[in-house]
């Protein structure tokens, strides 16, 4: 079983720095780079060692019980008018703050596209929950950025998460306002 994430408020460079030193270094941190946030409070960090559990964590997965599931639909009926991009498989109880978020991997109310389907298949994974989700947190990591999260992970030769970059920005915004 993975490890737990940890989610924080750091409001500044040096807060989350003194967290840093105090409880990590961690293998990813994700925040918000939009206000106001989805799914997490204002400032709030998440922290963990696996990627797909800090993935977990902002959605809220254990919590509302999420699940892969087939959807109720036959996406091989063409006698029933649907988005040609959807599969057969839908993530039961999606977060509803993500239903106005646009993302490869799914469209509102939790249905899954095809695009989930299809790094199903460059990942070679076989067709199932374990296969979906594997391939459905695939995709949603590349697409964080554009549904207006930031999420560091390690640098290529690095196992921690590389927050040099960030950090320093971050505290040159610090500076110009006066913190």
């Amino acid at each position: 079983m993975a490890e737990p994430c940890i989610r924080e408020i750091l409001p500044t460079a040096e807060a989350f720095k003194t967290f840093w030193k105090a409880r990590g270094p961690f293998a990813y941190a994700l925040t918000s780079k939009e206000f106001p946030p989805v799914l997490l409070a204002p400032e709030e960090w998440v922290f963990g060692n696996d990627r797909v559990a800090v993935l977990k964590e902002l959605m809220g997965f254990s919590k509302e019980k999420m699940a892969f599931v087939r959807a109720p639909f036959n996406p091989d009926n063409t006698a029933v008018l649907r988005p040609e991009n959807l599969c057969a498989w839908k993530l039961r109880h999606f977060p509803e703050a993500w239903n106005g978020i646009v993302c490869d991997a799914f469209v509102p109310e939790g249905h899954l596209t095809r695009a989930v389907m299809d790094e199903l298949v460059s990942m070679g994974e076989k067709e199932g929950a374990a296969g979906i989700a594997s391939a459905f947190f695939s995709l949603l990591a590349r697409q964080l950025d554009g549904m207006g999260y930031v999420l560091i992970g390690p640098g290529k030769k690095y196992k921690y998460a590389a927050t040099r970059s960030y950090l320093e920005e971050w505290e040159a915004d610090d500076a110009d306002a006066g913190l």
